[in-house]
């Protein structure tokens, strides 16, 4: 295949003539050919390919002339819908390749047509506008083929009316569902079945192929190769799917769906109404021996908290009741048979949880305004991850923008478990020295100071001048992120500086981007949705400023007790795990600057840690090798001088 790509990718090749703007790079010639090899020789390939390398042409070619069938799993649903519709039928009609390819997602983006049904017959909706989203969504079941939810225009993705019309693996009826034959969840699955390639995201193919967690266990034994597009993102989420969660989301949810399962099938059931509203009840104390703000508690914090343990002991006393009566109904319908089922699953999550079952687990909730979710996460997946690995022979390849620190990948092979695989980098093609310049101010105070965001704020100022706005400010958290938009409101106007303020959360994601370019001289100050799979090219991105090194809290509960495990194995945790990660996550936020050859910019990196620690170098040496000042002056320089005719 090594002769065949040369042509393909070929500055007269089937690429350039059918590629818009397509131009030869000798790095992605050179990361297709490595991963041509791998998927040939069914081997594990680690690939790093700086912004600009091409890297979706560099897997997307190989895996569509390797024959067999191949997974692509990319970071999230956006990406999935891109390569579907955009970058494969680009690269297949360029190769008239005639490849057979199914886009696959989680079931919750699915139209369900026996939630739909159920939802309009009991007309129960949250708001008015849930009761008009409800007779547009009817009207789109009527008439889409695939079921999913983003093609349903007329509807926001976000309403909550999409959790009373699809289904979850909880409240599926399976084969017993009346509306089966037509269910979309099924279609989707039966294409990707019959597709030579698959386009999944990480959370699904976790949850769904390596956990065989939803029934699509046939879809990995058939495939010779996986992609992992963005891999950065694996270890995060192969803790959550390798682990165990139960919410109090689902409990109360539970009861609802029992009481309208009686109120259909079991009228003379009279105990069944009382035995739901009781768990309603004990559900809803559970979460309130907890602050109602938004957190994340250890074990002992849980158990610190009056009355939490005494209140988890009632909610699985009342599980076991209803378990035990809905055993006597089940038969009466599916509804109820389905009830059951989860009553039982859930019952075993949750005394599971309680016990502490699994000695390498961490176990610890997580509070959202109106539910609580305990969790018990592995300490460490590499030997999960291995196991699931094993068996039928086929070619892994994991690739993103950002796996190594300073050119080695230790910290991913160990973490993910691939001792075995081989490993390569690229460069980005970008020609950094001319086009960047990474600016640390000097008299900012240490991260802890109580000012901090303050004086962030006052620094990065004449530079929100000098770029016109055109700026990115990402947060480390959202406080911060609150406290800098706040700041930025009061200074622009106090100096008279009309420059549109834009803040994460007050739109969607997609509505921010689309204003943010079309606005031209914007502002958008954001938190960890905009560090990374964000791409804004030209001018409309001038400045990203980053207010400081992006180390996770040290009281997460996974974190605290991952750094206790490394610990009592008497291993260096902040240069083995927390480091590493932050390098990573440094080099993700920076990657918002340079899009495109034409792009120039400064990447302002407020946190003095960066020249004043010994491990800033690490940090600062594994970004990409742009010009670097702590001088006001020089960052203000470079952009009062137009660029040269070199940089057009």
């Amino acid at each position: 295949m090594t002769t065949l790509l040369s042509e393909v990718f070929a500055a007269d090749g089937p690429l350039a003539a059918g590629v818009p703007g397509y131009r030869l790079r000798s790095e992605q010639l050179e990361l297709a050919e490595r991963i041509a090899a791998a998927i040939a020789d069914n081997l594990v390939l680690i690939a790093e390919a700086g912004t600009g390398t091409g890297k979706t042409y560099a897997y997307l070619v190989p895996a569509l002339l390797a024959g067999g069938k191949v997974i692509v799993s990319t970071g999230t649903r956006n990406l999935q819908d891109q390569l579907f519709s955009r970058d494969i039928p680009t690269i297949r009609q360029a190769l008239k390749a005639p490849v057979k390819v199914a886009l696959l997602k989680g079931r919750a983006n699915y139209l369900c047509h026996y939630h739909l049904e159920r939802a309009l017959a009991d007309g129960r909706f949250l708001s008015r506008d849930d009761a008009a989203y409800a007779q547009r969504i009817a009207r789109f079941a009527k008439r889409t083929s695939s079921g999913d939810k983003a093609e349903c225009a007329d509807v926001p993705e976000n309403a909550t009316v999409w959790a009373t019309v699809t289904s979850t693996r909880d409240n599926c009826l399976g084969q017993d569902c009346p509306k089966h034959k037509e269910c979309f969840v099924l279609a989707a699955r039966r294409e990707a079945l019959a597709a030579d390639l698959v386009v999944v995201n990480h959370h699904l193919f976790f949850a769904d192929v390596m956990l065989r967690d939803e029934g699509t266990a046939e879809l990995l034994p058939a495939c010779n190769t996986v992609i992992f597009d963005e891999a950065h993102q694996l270890p995060e989420v192969a803790s959550l799917f390798f682990g165990e969660s139960v919410s109090t989301a689902q409990l109360v949810e539970l009861a609802r769906d029992t009481q309208i399962a009686g109120l259909a099938s079991a009228r003379d059931c009279l105990d069944l109404p009382g035995l739901c509203g009781a768990l309603e009840k004990t559900v809803r104390d559970l979460r309130l021996t907890l602050p109602l703000e938004p957190a994340r508690f250890a074990l002992l914090q849980l158990e610190g908290q009056a009355g939490f343990a005494g209140a988890v002991a009632a909610v699985i006393s009342d599980i076991e009741a209803l378990a035990a009566l809905l055993e006597t109904q089940a038969q009466r319908s599916e509804g109820l048979e389905s009830c059951w089922r989860r009553a039982g699953e859930l019952l075993l999550r949750l005394r599971s949880w309680q016990d502490g079952a699994h000695a390498d687990f961490v176990r610890w909730g997580e509070t959202h305004t109106h539910s609580l979710q305990l969790n018990a996460t592995p300490l460490v997946i590499a030997e999960i991850m291995q196991k699931q690995m094993s068996g039928h022979p086929r070619a892994w390849i994991f690739t993103s923008a950002t796996l190594a620190v300073q050119n080695d990948f230790t910290h991913y092979c160990a973490e993910m478990g691939l001792a075995d695989a081989s490993s390569a980098r690229w460069e980005s093609p970008f020609d950094y020295p001319r086009q960047a310049l990474l600016y640390v101010p000097r008299n900012v105070p240490d991260p802890n100071s109580p000012a901090y965001t303050e004086a962030v704020v006052k620094a990065a100022l004449p530079v929100l001048k000098a770029s016109g706005g055109r700026a990115f400010f990402l947060c480390t958290s959202l406080r911060a992120m609150r406290r800098t938009h706040e700041l930025l409101v009061e200074q622009l106007a106090a100096a008279g500086l009309d420059l549109p303020l834009l803040l994460q959360g007050e739109r969607s994601k997609n509505d921010l981007l689309e204003r943010f370019r079309g606005l031209g001289n914007a502002i958008l100050i954001g938190s960890q949705s905009f560090w990374e799979g964000v791409d804004v090219r030209g001018e409309a991105l001038s400045l990203v400023v980053i207010d400081k090194l992006p180390f996770a809290p040290p009281d997460d509960p996974v974190l605290s007790a991952r750094i206790e495990r490394l610990k009592s194995e008497g291993r260096n945790a902040f240069m083995e795990y927390q480091l590493p990660r932050t390098v990573i996550n440094v080099k993700q936020g920076a990657g918002r600057l340079i899009r495109d050859e034409s792009d120039r910019g400064v990447l302002m990196i407020c946190d003095p840690r960066l020249i004043s620690k010994p491990y800033g170098k690490r940090i600062w040496r594994s970004l990409p090798p742009m010009k670097r000042t702590r001088e006001l002056a020089e960052a203000l320089a470079f952009f009062a001088t137009p660029p040269t005719a070199d940089d057009e």
